[in-house]
């Protein structure tokens, strides 16, 4: 017992940043990312752009981990994402993490997702200290934000407890450096420990599906060293690290705790949130992963059929969580008849076209092949980059009276000549599916109606003074339309299957 207290050395900190949405979390990490990047050697092309910058719609959508070096000690950041959509995603991240920094802003104090991060954070059991962020703003209270906390049973150093924070400006890095200190004072505290002789261990904080490399998993390691050609499983899939790099993407033998890696040699997609191990027989492999997809028999179905797709495990969860809640809401019945990790494929559409499903793409891309078979099968799909996007169209579908059985939905914008019913130049957007020219359409009077008004045929389409035969969701086109009444701003023409 005492020579394996003697194998033990000290393990950096995994430490998870949480807090409302729009309180300055990826730019607080982002700022911590560019103070370390000469300590960590990286500083090949320069610093990069800012995390920030890069996430669609404002907002970090995936699970990112990051190790940094502060004051010659290694802490490694996990990245959650703040919008509501990925509640799993934060508590999988609290649960993995040995602390974590509660973000607050002092313009605006404790907000609903706040209140949530403090829930995960204290049924997790994971220490913490408080950031109250955004000192530079002239509307910003540190009062504020301390007395806010005390209402939510957070209590403070000074304030009756002992929970350390700290006053930083993310943007301009004042206080940040005083933070890590903080957080590694905290993991003093805690102890942390690993043996690098045993089978190494930790958690899937990711996992997708490439088209050239297989399967990756995103994993934190927790124990032991992790080595390429090392057998690995966890309780739903197995196979070997056939390759596998550290966070800056560079290939390496190996790595040891609290080191967060890429790792290729799953056999299939491992569950997200599981533990993994060196130790294959911990583990009895399930017949089938947890994270693949699972038909569902139609004979359940019914309401607005989906083929749900999208670019990473992490990402598919919230995709699903989002829509079982706009169905629970609107109670509406929605029956998702297959989702999987990956870009839309020949395989999708044909599914899609046989079951009169649409299709919801997020954050991946439709092949090539895919387009083409959906445009003549004239099968509809919902893509974005943004949970928000695809959460208003679903929505639209369930409210506007069958819109589920369009090919194609076009929303006015603009009417520019009415002289005759039958010959009405409009402009609009198409918001579902692809919108053809030469094709019959019903109207809907705003996307709240239950029955169509009337009818219509489109005659011409035209995008930028170009004749086209037909477009796809997102293009703003003018159309050239025959209809039994007179078109308003707001009104959607819906082409069916």
């Amino acid at each position: 017992m005492q020579n394996e207290k003697n194998n033990l050395k000290p393990r950096p900190p995994v430490v998870v940043v949480m807090g409302h949405v729009d309180h300055g979390k990826t730019t607080l990490l982002d700022h911590i990312r560019k103070m370390t990047y000469v300590a960590n050697g990286a500083m090949k092309n320069g610093l990069p752009r800012s995390v920030a910058e890069r996430e669609e719609g404002g907002i970090t959508q995936a699970v990112g981990a990051y190790e940094i070096v502060h004051n010659d000690r290694k802490i490694t950041f996990i990245d959650t994402p703040g919008h509501e959509a990925f509640s799993a995603m934060r508590s999988r991240g609290a649960s993995v993490a040995d602390l974590a920094i509660l973000v607050v802003a002092a313009d605006e104090g404790v907000k609903p997702q706040t209140e949530e991060a403090i829930k995960i954070l204290e049924e997790t059991k994971t220490p913490f200290v408080v950031a109250i962020n955004k000192i530079d703003r002239t509307n910003g209270s540190m009062e504020k934000a301390k007395n806010d906390l005390l209402t939510a049973n957070v209590f403070l150093e000074g304030f009756g407890g002992q929970i350390s924070y700290h006053g930083i400006s993310a943007k301009t890095g004042d206080g940040v450096g005083d933070l890590l200190d903080l957080v590694l004072l905290a993991a003093d505290m805690e102890g942390l420990t690993y043996d690098p002789a045993v089978p190494a261990s930790g958690y899937i904080l990711e996992a997708r599906r490439d088209s050239r490399r297989g399967i990756e998993a995103t994993v934190i390691i927790k124990n032991g060293t992790l080595k390429r050609s090392d057998p690995i499983a966890t309780p739903s899939v197995s196979g070997s690290v056939k390759f596998f790099e550290n966070f800056m993407g560079d290939s390496v033998e190996s790595l040891v705790p609290s080191a967060p890696a890429l790792v290729i040699g799953f056999d299939s997609l491992p569950g997200i949130g599981e533990e993994f191990s060196v130790d294959v027989s911990k583990f009895q492999k399930a017949e089938t992963s947890k994270s693949e997809a699972k038909e569902k028999s139609k004979s359940e179905s019914g309401g607005l059929a989906l083929i749900l797709k999208a670019s990473d495990a992490g990402s598919l969860e919230a995709l699903r969580m989002v829509i079982d809640a706009i169905g629970i809401e609107k109670k509406k019945n929605i029956n998702v008849i297959h989702e999987s990790v990956g870009d839309v494929t020949d395989s999708d559409v044909r599914t899609a076209a046989a079951t009169g499903a649409v299709i919801v793409a997020f954050k991946n891309r439709i092949e090539k092949s895919a387009q083409n078979l959906m445009e003549s099968q004239h099968v509809p799909v919902i893509i974005s980059k943004v949970v928000y996007g695809i959460v208003k169209t679903i929505e639209d579908l369930l409210t506007a009276g069958g819109l589920a059985t369009a090919a194609g939905t076009f929303e006015v914008l603009a009417v520019f000549n009415q002289k005759k019913i039958d010959k009405q130049l409009v402009g609009g957007l198409v918001t579902s599916g692809v919108f053809r020219a030469k094709a019959s359409f019903e109207i809907f009077r705003g996307t709240g109606s239950q029955d169509g008004i009337g009818n219509g045929k489109t005659l011409t389409l035209r995008e930028n003074k170009t004749e086209i035969t037909q477009t796809e969701k997102g293009k703003e086109i003018g159309a050239l339309i025959s209809a039994s009444i007179a078109i308003e701003v707001g009104d959607i023409l819906v082409i069916r299957k």
